[in-house]
């Protein structure tokens, strides 16, 4: 196993690029750490890490950094340092809350959080400037914040959770336009009237609910949904 890590951390030192995924690591491979000022690309996924060490928040050069199917329960304070990571993926995990300052993190695009213990959207999510996919699926999620309405990005993926209702807040979202919440508890009366009547958003995906497509239909604010939807499809035909 050093041998071959080694030869992961030789080839890194050329590429900018670590790969380290499926190596049955245990811990945060410390050889990892003098690659900190070149590194763009960190993927430890499908290992058995239990933590993340500060000394992540060196790495003032990544942009990549993939932690799927690990044994992580916290992410350390430090990856709030990581000025120019763009991507983050941490599924399947067992994380439950977010670093208070991940809003520091200003050039994150995407965030993928699916398969974690999550019990609320992490509200540092709406001071993500740049944020343009965030997905929150398969967790346990019953809540959805008020300062949501901050939230910048285009598609927020919320399926398979147990959420009761879209409040009002997800209507303000200035860039959010595809909103999918498969496999919820969401009933009707539970969609506030504002995300349909006045907001940007023109793609819902909502199977697995409390209600039907026939019944989705006949709901004020229907007709103007479609119109933003119809709108939408034809700039891709």
């Amino acid at each position: 196993m050093g041998n071959s890590i080694k030869a992961h951390i030789e080839h890194a030192e050329k590429t900018g690029v670590c790969q380290l995924s499926s190596m049955n690591l245990s811990e945060f491979p410390s050889q990892v750490l003098k690659l900190s000022k070149s590194l763009r690309t960190l993927d430890l996924s499908d290992n058995k890490i239990q933590g993340i060490p500060e000394a992540i928040g060196n790495f003032t050069s990544l942009k990549t950094l993939t932690l799927n199917h690990n044994r992580l329960s916290i992410l350390c304070s430090s990856i709030c340092k990581l000025k120019k990571l763009e991507h983050l993926s941490v599924t399947h995990n067992r994380l439950a809350y977010l670093p208070p300052d991940l809003g520091e993190c200003a050039a994150l695009k995407t965030v993928v959080l699916t398969g974690n213990h999550f019990q609320s959207v992490p509200e540092q999510m709406a001071t993500l400037k740049h944020l343009d996919l965030l997905d929150m699926s398969h967790n346990k999620i019953t809540r959805i914040p008020e300062n949501l309405h901050q939230l910048n990005a285009v598609e927020l993926i919320l399926n398979n959770n147990q959420i009761p209702s879209l409040p009002d807040c997800l209507a303000s979202c200035p860039r959010l336009k595809v909103l999918r919440f498969q496999e919820n508890c969401v009933p009707l009366d539970g969609i506030s009237k504002k995300i349909l009547l006045d907001s940007k958003i023109s793609l819902l995906v909502f199977d697995g609910n409390l209600f039907t497509q026939k019944d989705f239909q006949q709901v004020e604010g229907y007709s103007q949904y479609m119109e933003r939807y119809t709108a939408t499809k034809k700039k891709f035909e």
